[in-house]
């Protein structure tokens, strides 16, 4: 699911700031974004992220606020070869033009800092700020996954409603079955004059019926809802994302094959809605870790 983060520590005079925003995906992809001072510790932050988070695309940014004021130390080697490289693109284009040194503010690296921050602070302080952050962001999916989680358990009850009205037609959709077929087949014989044998049709008649019989498939769902509704109350932080996304797809296989067997328009018309909601609920589960 989506989410947002940040919080700061302590880091020299200043502090380090860390915002991390996330969407949802089904791998873990990070990426982190620091600032020049700290860039060596890129691959660090995004250990750090790692090691708290399971699946998204994960943007850690780290800033540094409030240190004092650095002007740096100006690389005259890099200066003059830059601005050497001007004045000869000068002579080659414009002779005689004047190439001001306002140029050179956009090369980049001209400057470089003059100290060195101590890594092992800064790592820590890069630790502190990305947890924090990630605290922040948790707490926010967390009131998010109980509103999804409330949404799941309302479409689960529609989806019992919806079996328990299968389960009321069921036999009755069978005998209105088998009653068709039976009366179709002895149209059929009549008209043809055949002789086949009358306990030999009801025989076929019941075999048809027998293979239009949904009981397994009932069960099989109710099975299915029970697991559902049992990993939405899993503990807090325990994945469950991925087999709530199984679940869904055995359900609607489930529901396919009653559409399947069912020869009723009422018990069709709940196939329909189950799909309906079954849909809503993979569109919900995408977003559940």
């Amino acid at each position: 699911m989506t989410g947002f983060g940040l919080a700061d520590a302590p880091f020299g005079s200043g502090r380090m700031v860390a915002e991390i925003r996330t969407v949802n995906q089904r791998f873990l992809d990070v990426r982190a974004k620091l600032p020049r001072e700290i860039s060596d510790l890129t691959m660090f932050a995004e250990q750090v992220t790692r090691e708290r988070l399971r699946r998204g695309r994960v943007e850690i940014q780290l800033r540094l606020e409030g240190l004092a004021a650095d002007t740096g130390i100006l690389n005259r080697e890099r200066a003059r070869s830059a601005y050497s490289a001007l004045c000869e693109l000068r002579d080659e284009l414009a002779p005689g033009a004047e190439v001001p040194l306002s140029l050179l503010a956009a090369v980049p690296d001209l400057f470089a800092p003059s100290h060195t921050p101590d890594l092992e602070v800064a790592r820590e302080s890069a630790r502190n700020a990305i947890e924090g952050a990630i605290r922040e962001m948790d707490a926010m999916c967390r009131r998010e996954g109980e509103k999804i989680g409330d949404d799941m358990r309302q479409r689960v009850a529609l989806l019992r409603t919806a079996t328990e009205r299968i389960v009321a037609r069921r036999e009755g959709a069978q005998q209105e079955f088998q009653r068709r077929v039976q009366e179709r087949l002895t149209h059929l014989l009549e008209e043809r004059a055949s002789g086949m044998d009358a306990q030999r049709l009801e025989a076929e008649v019941a075999l048809l019926a027998e293979r239009s019989d949904i009981t397994e498939e009932v069960i099989r769902l109710g099975s299915h809802l029970d697991q559902f509704e049992q990993a939405l109350t899993a503990e807090p932080g325990e994945p469950c994302g991925r087999k709530l996304d199984f679940l869904l797809q055995e359900m609607v296989r489930e529901a396919n094959t009653l559409g399947a067997k069912a020869q009723d328009a009422v018990i069709s018309q709940q196939v329909v809605a189950m799909k309906v909601e079954l849909e809503r609920l993979r569109e919900q589960a995408q977003n559940v870790e």
